[in-house]
């Protein structure tokens, strides 16, 4: 006797035999809310990344108000150094905008070298006073661009010491460290941190709860992949997450990553906090929020 597949699974679901998988966005495609509300999706809270995030203007604060005008309830950018942040702080909390996290030590001077060390403890320090003007908890490090005549298990055992020396800083402004690791197949080549078990390994012998990392989905599918297995794997040690699509950094959809499934574990995995959109996005600015407001989509 022939039976086919379909009937099959329709038998075993009926007799209980297979549990009910919920349906992604491309089984029931769900009509698109007004561009006011895009940012407010079922599922996931986004932070727009307002440096990849243009809207059209380089006036910083003109940017905020273009996430808001999208419904979106947070905001990232990177450093602070250069911006008017009581302007920033003050405009947030006008459009009741949260920043979800800004980058508190980027990629030169290296953390991975121990000379830069106390001037990465006073920066961590100036950047938690920061982060209390704008109430964010969160800040971004990464580790720094390969140092000639240190191998990457030094320049990581560097990065470990580093980031000892600020953890009474963080302990006593209750801050979070979110270090990141990069991809080096296409846009930091020649960085010393890539992939998210050597990130986790750091963060365990730094062995603070101030200090987790921050996962960026885009990164790790072109350096790893398998992003709902290292999501499930390292989730203890993830504190946020970022998403852009492959290739090309720009809007979900638009590439090879399947971020309905991707946000999908997220959320069932417990994650609550912000995800980052940290992407250029191809066209305007509400064509992108409809692409992101279709990802959250299941």
């Amino acid at each position: 006797m022939k039976h086919s597949r379909r009937a099959f699974l329709g038998s075993a679901l009926a007799a209980g035999g297979l549990a009910a998988v919920p349906a992604l966005a491309d089984d029931k495609p769900r009509p698109l809310p007004d561009d006011a509300s895009l940012g407010k999706t079922p599922h996931t809270k986004f932070a727009v990344n307002v440096e990849m995030w243009s809207f059209g203007t380089r006036d910083f604060l003109k940017r905020l108000e273009g996430a808001a005008k999208l419904g979106f309830s947070a905001v990232e950018f990177w450093p602070w150094r250069g911006k008017d942040i009581n302007a920033v702080a003050e405009t947030c909390e006008r459009l009741k905008l949260a920043v979800a996290q800004f980058t508190a030590w980027g990629f030169t001077p290296g953390l991975n070298e121990t000379k830069n060390h106390n001037r990465f403890v006073e920066e961590v320090e100036a950047s938690c006073e920061t982060a209390k003007k704008l109430r964010c908890k969160m800040m971004c490090i990464v580790a720094g661009n390969d140092v000639k005549g240190l191998t990457q298990e030094q320049m990581h055992e560097n990065v470990i010491t580093g980031i000892r020396k600020a953890v009474p800083v963080l302990e006593k402004h209750d801050m979070t460290l979110i270090l990141e690791p990069m991809n080096i197949r296409i846009d930091h080549k020649g960085h010393c941190l890539y992939g998210s078990a050597p990130a986790v390994r750091i963060l365990k012998a730094v062995g603070s709860k101030h200090v987790r990392m921050l996962y960026d989905a885009y990164h790790m599918e072109i350096t790893e992949g398998d992003l709902c297995g290292h999501l499930k794997e390292h989730f203890d040690w993830i504190a946020y997450v970022q998403i852009a699509d492959n290739p090309g950094r720009n809007d979900p959809g638009t590439g090879e990553i399947h971020y309905p499934r991707v946000l999908r574990q997220l959320h069932e995995l417990g994650y609550r906090g912000h995800v980052g959109l940290e992407f250029r996005p191809i066209k305007d600015a509400v064509t992108a929020a409809r692409a992101v407001w279709r990802a959250d989509q299941w």
